[in-house]
């Protein structure tokens, strides 16, 4: 087990930001902590790496037990904050140098480290660059790079796609998966829920400092009673034939609104059949057509009440 979080509480005052938080991850696994903002996704990383004291809970990192002196363990730890944490005095090589030389002597090899990490965000071309001169999505890129200069073994990284360009945030995806591919553990923090479906292995959702659900994508979604969403555009539907349509096999939830019919169906073949069948029996014209299978916002909302981004 890489990392193994055991009943972690943090409070400020009255307010719980970690309520005996529970999850571990295993070595080799990209690790999302989904949740809204101000869901205690931060705080969990804080204490992780002990830049934050904790009221009760263990942690372990590579089977040890954290705490703020342990740099053994800190020097395997890649991190990227949400918060940008370069020199503006800096280059883009000299920041990466820089980072490198903090857990590298090696002179040599610091070079090598960086020119590889500068190839692998891709800024090349931006080198000798300041960091005021670059847009928020190569800025990220340096940011990401000065993290993972020094090959570690766990890489911690927390809403690192906010406020970027879907180029960049494209790449920064793309440049996880590889770095997982390459031998790296990653947690993942986001309220992305594309993201964390897009990139993760196992999944914790946390609302209010606590974990609500966990498991691969697939198996959150299998808590779930939805198990189909089908909206229909139609411009001339009555009230008596949505509350017919609500009573066919298998559907869960009707709402119309604006012109759209949003069908919610449980597990099971031939719900958008039986729908269109009945709207063509009673000539109930129709335009587009759309099924989706449930996201990771339908399980939290089902489990919490609320949208991933309320």
């Amino acid at each position: 087990m890489i990392v193994k979080v055991d009943g972690l509480v943090k409070r400020y005052g009255r307010l719980v930001a970690l309520d005996y938080l529970n999850f571990e991850v295993k070595e080799g696994e990209i690790f999302g902590l989904l949740g809204p903002n101000g869901s205690g996704k931060t705080t969990a990383i804080n204490c992780i790496l002990s830049l934050l004291k904790y009221d009760k809970g263990t942690i372990e990192i590579f089977g040890k037990k954290m705490g703020p002196d342990k740099y053994d363990i800190k020097r395997d730890i890649g991190i990227i904050m949400q918060n940008v944490a370069v020199f503006d005095e800096l280059t883009v090589y000299e920041n990466i140098y820089y980072f490198c030389s903090l857990y590298i002597n090696d002179k040599e090899k610091i070079k090598e480290y960086t020119e590889e990490a500068i190839s692998f965000v891709s800024l090349e071309e931006y080198k000798k660059f300041y960091p005021k001169k670059l847009s928020g999505g190569l800025l990220r890129r340096l940011n990401i790079a000065c993290g993972i200069v020094h090959k570690p073994k766990l890489i911690i990284l927390d809403e690192p796609t906010v406020a970027v360009d879907p180029q960049s945030r494209n790449k920064i995806l793309e440049g996880i998966k590889l770095l997982n591919e390459q031998g790296a553990t990653v947690i993942y923090t986001s309220h992305y829920m594309e993201e964390v479906e897009q990139i993760c292995d196992k999944i914790a959702i946390i609302d209010k400092g606590k974990v609500v659900a966990q498991g691969t994508k697939d198996e959150l979604k299998a808590m779930i009673s939805i198990g189909e969403k089908i909206t229909i555009e139609t411009y001339q539907i009555t009230e008596e034939q949505i509350m017919i349509i609500r009573e066919l096999p298998n559907v869960i939830s009707v709402i119309y609104d604006n012109n759209q019919l949003e069908i919610k169906s449980g597990r099971g073949k031939n719900n958008l059949l039986q729908v269109l069948h009945y709207m063509e029996n009673n000539k109930i014209a129709f335009g587009k057509v759309f099924t989706q299978l449930p996201t990771l916002n339908d399980v939290f909302l089902e489990i919490t009440g609320k949208e991933l981004r309320d």
